[in-house]
């Protein structure tokens, strides 16, 4: 690549991609409800069985594709190369904003958690921390992250909350309540 390096061409179109899956297609919103409540997304009609495969299989494409990109920077195929790279993946989707209980999560805050992660772990790298230190604090930013997501799921101030909060205000402004 010319400006940009070939691998983050190829993460900005798979971005784009499961960001046009996701808020696009039926298969998107499907995955939200699937991961919100299965059972809720059964009773509403959704083929939950055939989904679910589908976005394994889904999965497993993206997988493939980082498994080549992976290989040519490499310059060789060893199946132990990306070892350890599953806890950067959750981190990257947990601090996105993503729900480890599911139903909620963005592609572009995937996309921020993972150059966020990015930063982190090149400053560990920059100041000589060791690999293993540098897992601890990446588990560290993990622990914390979920755990701000259960306070606020159990407060309620999420997104949802805090929509449905204000449209009914405006209601209420409208009916000449407030």
């Amino acid at each position: 690549g010319g400006l940009l390096p070939v691998p983050v061409l190829v993460m900005i179109a798979m971005g784009l991609v499961t960001a046009l899956i996701l808020n696009r297609a039926y298969i998107g919103r499907a995955m939200y409800a699937i991961g919100g409540n299965e059972e809720a997304a059964r009773l509403s009609g959704l083929r939950v069985a055939r989904l679910k495969l589908l976005v394994y299989a889904l999965s497993g494409l993206f997988a493939a594709v980082a498994g080549v990109v992976l290989a040519a920077r490499l310059g060789s195929a060893q199946p132990q190369a990306a070892q350890g790279y599953e806890l950067d993946a959750i981190a990257a989707v947990v601090i996105g904003g993503a729900s480890l209980a599911g139903g909620v999560g963005t592609a572009s805050g995937t996309l921020i958690g993972a150059l966020i992660l990015a930063v982190l772990r090149n400053g560990l790298n920059l100041l000589s921390v060791s690999a293993f230190w540098q897992q601890v604090v990446i588990g560290a930013v993990i622990a914390l992250a979920v755990l701000l997501d259960t306070a606020r799921r159990r407060t309620g101030t999420g997104a949802a909350a805090m929509a449905s909060a204000g449209s009914g205000n405006r209601r209420k402004k409208a009916a000449g309540y407030a």
